[in-house]
């Protein structure tokens, strides 16, 4: 795999923390390529030569951080929830802008839809209908459920500007996951 040079490491850094700037201060659709070219400091070619618009942009950067948390999900598969879920935590609270942006924006609902297919996957081998408390249960319902709980902790927790620790976030959640599933 080839490297990439660190000019276009950088300039594709920029227009990315532009495209989340612009995206905290204007609706999705009054963003132009222009806009985040200037707030980037490139030339639209840039833009384009990477992206071919701020839809793709936004799509790519989902992308790349579902793809993060993926691997961060993939490395803690042998952690007890309570610990994964720091993990994840920390995930966010380092990611603040990011998140806080894609769930306050216009096109929050796309995000939120993306972030809670993705959760669905991850808990999906951790639920077990054929005994316990959850036998007889509907597994989608439960999935739905749960991944939809944890995004919406996710979203109070970002919205409210991460008041709580990750640790503690983390640590209840976990708790509430390994008592229910």
């Amino acid at each position: 795999m080839p490297v990439m040079d660190r000019r276009i490491l950088k300039s594709k850094e920029a227009i990315k923390t532009a495209f989340i700037e612009l995206l905290s201060e204007k609706r999705f659709n009054e963003i132009t390529i222009q806009d985040i070219s200037d707030r980037a400091n490139v030339g639209r070619r840039t833009i384009y030569h990477h992206y071919l618009d701020k839809f793709d942009l936004q799509d790519k950067l989902i992308e790349e951080h579902l793809y993060e948390l993926r691997k961060l999900c993939e490395s803690t598969s042998n952690l007890d929830f309570v610990a994964a879920n720091l993990i994840m935590f920390e995930y966010f609270r380092l990611h603040f802008s990011f998140f806080s942006t894609m769930l306050a924006s216009t096109g929050a609902s796309t995000f939120r839809c993306r972030l809670l297919k993705f959760l669905i996957e991850q808990l999906k081998n951790n639920v077990d209908i054929t005994q316990g408390i959850n036998k007889g249960l509907n597994k989608e319902v439960i999935l739905n459920f749960f991944g939809s709980a944890i995004v919406g902790i996710m979203e109070s927790y970002i919205r409210n500007g991460t008041p709580e620790s990750p640790k503690l976030v983390a640590e209840q959640v976990g708790i509430l996951l390994e008592r229910n599933l």
